[in-house]
């Protein structure tokens, strides 16, 4: 086989962490696999798989030797693609990581959209609030929401997020309802684990910030989680728009503290690496996601009225 052979039976090895699956996946046997990544390794004078019979793990020099043999992989499908037709026809795998909840209701059906109009893409989409890292993890592009660190990532802003501090009616009957964010030490307060602000919440109002630690009988990673836990009376909670716009326009949940705004300004971001800025697949999803979410994402309503009551624009 051909060297560009054994990086692309190397690379399906450490994707599917498996030399059968990997086998299967590319039709060859399990033995011309292994076969193939030992004498990859013997040309290489290095190990770089640990390998049992129950798993195998990347050594240190195979981390960074697999991160090249990605690059130069899709550096070579950028080339393919920079073909004529192929350049505006995405094909092969497209790699995503989305938040959970807005990926569930929103980027997923986004998404069925998307492939419907590209029969020949494939798409591998992973759910997780973690914060992956992109190259490191081999995605092709991620969907985040908040505020981003610094990064050498290629940042798109797709829709704006509001955050509310709501709670159902039948607790804060119960409670009583807070009036400024140091009343908040009194309440059962719900919190989202991965809060850029931890247990400490921010607030800004005509008199400036006011942070407060906030404890309370629930913390979890979803904020689907959190929403249901409100509807149920446990306590409040902070949830974005897109989650509970439907639930305030109803009056299952209410707005605590409206003359507050919770945190700082946040938004749901596409970003991807620099070396996918000409990747056809990358470029036509992004592309489709700004038409999909901007100026007007379908959550966001006057008044929290109807959704085609909606006339935020994400540019003011």
């Amino acid at each position: 086989m051909s060297r560009l052979s054994e990086l692309e039976i190397f690379v399906k090895v450490v994707e599917l962490e498996s030399f059968s699956g990997a086998a299967r996946e590319l039709t060859l046997s399990k033995s011309q696999v292994s076969k193939q990544i030992s004498r990859l390794e013997d040309r290489l004078g290095a190990r770089l798989m640990h390998r049992t019979t129950r798993r195998m793990s990347l050594t240190d020099v195979g981390r960074v030797f697999y991160q090249r043999c990605v690059q130069i992989l899709a550096d070579l499908e950028e080339a393919e693609l920079s073909i004529g037709k192929l350049q505006s026809e995405p094909r092969g795998t497209l790699r995503v990581s989305v938040p959970m909840s807005f990926g569930v209701r929103y980027l997923a059906p986004a998404l069925s959209d998307f492939m419907g109009a590209f029969r020949e893409l494939q798409v591998d989409l992973n759910f997780s609030d973690r914060q992956i890292d992109i190259v490191d993890e081999g995605y092709d592009m991620a969907i985040r929401i908040g505020a981003l660190a610094d990064s050498s990532l290629i940042a798109r802003k797709l829709a704006p997020v509001q955050l509310f501090l709501c709670a159902s009616p039948e607790y804060l009957e119960t409670a009583g309802s807070p009036q400024h964010p140091s009343e908040l030490k009194h309440h059962n307060c719900l919190r989202y684990r991965y809060f850029s602000t931890g247990s400490m919440w921010k607030f800004y109002g005509s008199q400036g910030k006011e942070s407060v630690k906030v404890v309370g009988s629930l913390q979890t990673n979803n904020g689907d989680a959190l929403r249901e836990a409100a509807l149920r009376h446990i306590g409040l909670c902070i949830l974005p728009d897109f989650l509970v716009y439907e639930d305030l326009r109803e009056g299952c949940l209410q707005q605590v503290m409206e003359d507050w705004t919770v945190g700082e300004a946040f938004y749901i971001w596409a970003l991807y690496p620099h070396n996918r800025h000409l990747s056809a697949k990358v470029r036509l999803f992004v592309d489709f996601l700004l038409a999909r979410f901007t100026p007007r994402p379908p959550w966001t309503c006057s008044q929290f009225g109807s959704p085609e009551d909606c006339s935020h624009n994400p540019s003011s």
